[in-house]
């Protein structure tokens, strides 16, 4: 296995609308950012990944781009990017930003363009289809609800957007597309920007008969209909060779579709794609039949299995990345855990997990300090536009959104999305604005201020769990195995290589348990009780790390 530092890293995830403001207009910016560089320094990260930051009419939150190389008014100038860039260089971090190029903004100049005439130039920049029987080009649904096609009165043809209708599809079939891709790639690794995550990038190649739905459960129809298209390693083959392979850089696909059986084609180290990808195995577990809107409780068999199922994959032949929550998914300890009486506990124990598997471990911020999920009393409280989607869809159903709010607690993409919590003070610190989404009320008991004066706190425990990793590189490139993989409430692997032996013991339950691994020679390196002891009775929401030294 090929040692690199984009292996060796932490990286901490920054959804800027909702981390820092700096001029209290209610919204987060990059000056914001730049204020807080010594925090995150502060944790041990290596790099910073910085959800879109590009010129945008912000139909969802920044990811409908209208100018791949301008910044967003409401962020701040080229020249505050610019600062923010070299602080985190100063700092010895990088910066890692997000490609959305499976479509762009309706309001970019190329769609502006593509829209005006069926022999436009920059027609066959998109996907254009005429109607059928009056109607649609297939009976295609999107991710955030309704049709995936749009119809355009001026040409009287309809375009096909996977998500909103202000986000067409860019048509990769057309080389002149794949071409600006990979300029807008280099123009900012040209600025030294240090890599990308790439948003749905397992969608960019459509199958082109445009068949009907397949399947009944929209991850089905994801994995088989709309991923892993035909033509998707040759164009990411394309980008590697013409712009990615040219830099020191790394590379992250979002990877909707992407399961065990595609994984090695997008990351394995002899295919020059990508470096790892985001696989949603275990984030879409819990959805239904009927999507994100019909949650399912945690089956925790099944949680563990995806873990050891892809470094089993992947072990030896490619690399994976480490995650519980980011910015489309709830709070990973209201979600995996518990946000109850034991969540420092439980957000600990989160913790030591990321930090102990192997594959590159991602930090969404907020998660350092045991941030949880949101409830809002009103619907008009919600800002995501695919919860406001689901509201609408109730409402044409004659439902009271109401009815449904404890759907939107459990699963909502908004209670990743609250301000960040620094202070118990006014909006927490935020802002000293109308902050652009309500601040968790719960933002007096949970806040960076308060933890940092707190030896015991979970934002003292994630500095000292990524050094741990730092110190001990048996965490990141050792053999991994599960043991005793069906017990109902523990979670234990060994991570082992030539210089040491870990044991990982997890209790991922409100009670306590006697667990006997049947290992001997265990001495305790790491722990989230300040009182524990060696022996194996585990409390509530405990998590050790031994070294095993027979």
């Amino acid at each position: 296995m090929t040692k690199t530092w984009w292996k060796e890293s932490v990286v901490y995830q920054i959804y800027p609308r909702s981390f820092k403001d700096s001029d209290n207009d209610g919204l987060g910016d990059i000056p914001g950012v730049i204020e807080k560089l010594d925090y995150i320094q502060s944790l041990g990260i290596d790099v910073i990944w910085l959800c879109p930051v590009y010129k945008s009419p912000n139909d969802d939150n920044g990811y409908d781009i209208a100018d791949y190389r301008n910044i967003m008014d409401e962020f701040g100038t080229m020249d505050d990017f610019d600062r923010l860039l070299e602080g985190i260089h100063a700092r010895g971090m990088k910066l890692v930003m997000d490609l959305v190029v499976n479509h762009s903004s309706d309001e970019h100049k190329w769609f502006e363009a593509s829209r005006k005439s069926k022999d436009n130039p920059y027609r066959d920049y998109y996907i254009w289809k005429p109607g059928v029987n009056g109607g649609p080009p297939n009976d295609w649904q999107g991710f955030f609800g309704g049709s995936t096609w749009e119809y355009d009165e001026q040409t009287e043809e309809y375009y096909l957007h996977m998500f909103t209708v202000k986000q067409p599809d860019l048509n990769w079939e057309n080389p002149k597309v794949r071409k600006e891709v990979q300029e807008i790639v280099r123009y900012w690794f040209e600025k030294g920007v240090d890599g990308f995550r790439m948003d749905v990038i397992s969608l960019i190649s459509k199958r082109p008969e445009y068949a009907k739905l397949i399947g009944e459960r929209f991850d089905e129809v994801v994995t088989n209909q709309f991923a892993n298209g035909p033509r998707v390693h040759e164009f990411l083959q394309e980008l590697n060779k013409e712009v990615l392979s040219q830099y020191d850089i790394m590379t992250v696909g979002e990877g909707p579709g992407i399961t065990l059986e595609h994984g090695l084609d997008y990351v394995g180290e002899d295919r020059n794609e990508l470096n790892m990808v985001f696989h949603f195995d275990h984030m879409f577990m819990n959805m239904g039949d009927g999507g994100r809107f019909d949650p399912l409780p945690i089956d925790f068999q099944e949680f563990k299995d995806v873990f050891t199922r892809w470094d089993e994959k992947l072990k030896g032949k490619g690399w994976g990345s480490i995650f519980l929550g980011n910015h489309d998914f709830p709070r990973m300890v209201s979600r995996f855990a518990t946000d109850g009486p034991y969540r420092e506990k439980a957000s600990k124990l989160l913790s030591t997990l990321l930090m102990t598997l192997r594959g590159t471990p991602y930090i969404y911020q907020g998660d350092e300090i045991g941030m949880t999920n949101i409830a809002f009393e009103d619907p008009n409280d919600y800002k995501d536009v695919e919860t406001l989607n689901f509201f609408k869809a109730l409402e044409a159903d004659g439902k009271d959104p109401k009815d449904h709010l404890g759907k939107v607690y459990e699963i909502g993409r908004d209670n990743a999305r609250t301000p960040m919590q620094w202070s118990d003070g006014k909006n927490a610190g935020f802002t000293e604005g109308q902050p652009w989404i309500k601040v968790n009320p719960n933002h007096t008991d949970i806040n960076v201020e308060d933890q940092e004066r707190n030896t015991e706190s979970i934002l003292n425990f994630y500095r000292k769990m990524i050094q741990f990793r730092k110190d001990n590189p048996t965490l990141v490139y050792g053999d991994y195995e599960s043991i005793q993989n069906e017990h109902p409430q523990i979670y234990a692997y060994r991570r082992w290589d030539e210089v040491n032996e870990f044991l990982v013991v997890l209790n991922f339950s409100d009670q306590e348990v006697d667990f006997d691994p049947i290992i001997t020679g265990l001495e305790l390196l790491a722990y989230n009780y300040t009182d524990a002891t060696e022996d194996l009775l585990m409390r509530p929401w405990e998590a050790k790390v031994f070294r095993v030294n027979d």
